[in-house]
């Protein structure tokens, strides 16, 4: 039998507002409302339980009547279970993010700047507020003046991001170390065979020496990875090195380019660069990849982009670009760039030696999430993992990079001299960048280049 929740008057304001599918009774199925609305989602049996019950406690959440210590300590549940989250689902929009936003809102909109972002703020109850007020994902039909008013670079406090790789590391070590010392020892953990009260002198003496053997056998396990410690090596017979076979060269192609959908989560001036941003971008990448952080539970990039003065800030937050994710990472005025943002500005005329502007961004087909695969139809391929400095590959094949009169971006094979030569895949005309949704256009600048 379907859930039927009750939605109060706010909700439901902002729900017909904006989504036709609403309907117009309060009394509607919660889940079968976030499936007419988000129609690319699928919800699994437990998530469709989470939206209920999200519902529940977005209706307590923005109560003005509940005992003080109560809100806060909802707050304080809410802020965290947001901290790895970008939805109240994880990564998947419902109904019960667009609840918690109308409840919760006019609450933001009231809290002092320490209270939004200081060291004891509720930072991740703001961030989701600004994503569901401002992303294309949820497409409310709010005005300017009906947004909370946040500005992401006051912050207060910076919350340190964990490192994803470095925690993973400790953790396999930890689990090593502890799984040779049970293995030498034959021990079993204290806690799975002690059974409170007082040992005798003989037991103590037993459980001593097993712990100091375990010890031992920890700290040999831990030694054989640290450089500078000296441990005896069994003699091995010396086995005649093997040359590796060499991978085939693959043709050029755009499609060693590795393009992906990237999610811009925040943005911000480089400080040492004014003519730089610096962007938080989520392309797909799995935890513990090179040249990877951690930011409010997605795995994500740095990239620095020279679009400061030619793209409005504004414009760089919480949307989808294209990126360029195997260019080998540079330093940047002391930050480290590890992808780079597609953007369309005119030709260079002859004689000239600059893009002055204007540019816009490249932009990824409605639905296309972060770390989808972008290609040139014609040119399906495995991209590589790093491409070669040495080889300009980029800087060969992007003059190639065009837009149309149509406003779509292609891959012109006539514009890049090398693919005609001997030897080249043989192809000709245009071949449009897309995804499975459709194809990657810009706003206004046809016939321009694109880099």
């Amino acid at each position: 039998m379907a859930t039927v929740t009750s939605f109060d008057e706010t909700v439901l304001s902002l729900l017909q507002k904006s989504y036709p599918e609403a309907g117009a009774t309060a009394d509607a199925d919660a889940v079968k409302l976030s499936n007419a609305i988000f129609k690319d989602v699928q919800y699994t049996e437990p998530e469709k339980a989470e939206i209920t019950q999200w519902l529940i406690t977005s209706s307590h959440v923005g109560s003005s009547t509940e005992d003080e210590a109560k809100r806060v300590e909802r707050l304080s549940s809410l802020n965290t279970h947001l901290s790895a989250r970008t939805t109240l689902l994880g990564s998947k929009p419902s109904v019960a993010d667009v609840a918690l936003y109308a409840k919760l809102a006019p609450v933001v909109s009231n809290w002092s700047a320490e209270e939004r972002t200081g060291e004891q703020g509720y930072h991740h109850i703001v961030r989701h507020a600004d994503f569901v007020q401002n992303s294309p994902v949820f497409g409310l039909k709010l005005g300017e003046d009906e947004k909370v008013k946040i500005d992401t670079n006051d912050v207060k406090f910076t919350i340190k991001p964990i490192d994803a790789k470095a925690e993973k590391e400790r953790k396999k070590k930890e689990k090593e170390a502890a799984a040779a010392a049970a293995a030498a020892s034959g021990a079993t953990p204290t806690s799975l065979t002690e059974e409170g009260g007082k040992k005798s002198k003989k037991d103590k003496a037993t459980k001593d020496k097993s712990e100091k053997e375990v010890g031992e056998t920890v700290a040999a396990a831990v030694a054989a990875e640290v450089p500078g410690v000296e441990k005896k090596k069994e003699k091995k017979q010396k086995q005649p090195k093997q040359q590796p076979a060499k991978p085939a060269e693959k043709p050029l192609s755009p499609a060693l380019i590795d393009l992906r959908v990237g999610h811009i989560l925040k943005a911000e001036k480089h400080p040492n660069a004014d003519s730089l941003y610096v962007s938080t971008i989520a392309v797909g990448d799995a935890a513990g990849t090179d040249n990877t952080s951690e930011y409010e539970g997605q795995v994500v990039r740095t990239v620095c982009s020279g679009l400061a003065g030619l793209v409005p800030l504004e414009e760089m937050q919480g949307r989808k670009i294209v990126a360029v994710c195997n260019l080998k990472p540079v330093t940047m005025r002391g930050i480290k760039s590890c992808a780079m943002v597609l953007a369309a500005s005119p030709k260079v005329a002859e004689g000239e030696d600059s893009h002055k502007g204007p540019v816009e961004l490249v932009n990824p087909p409605e639905g296309a999430q972060a770390g989808q695969r972008i290609y040139f139809e014609g040119w399906e391929g495995e991209p590589e993992g790093v491409l070669n400095p040495k080889k300009k590959v980029w800087e060969t094949l992007q003059p190639g990079f065009t837009t149309t009169d149509g406003l779509e971006v292609g891959f012109e094979v006539g514009d890049v001299p090398q693919l005609a030569g001997e030897g080249a895949e043989k192809k000709s005309g245009l071949g449009k960048l897309r995804t499975k949704e459709g194809l990657c256009t810009v706003k206004t600048l046809a016939n321009a280049t694109v880099r």
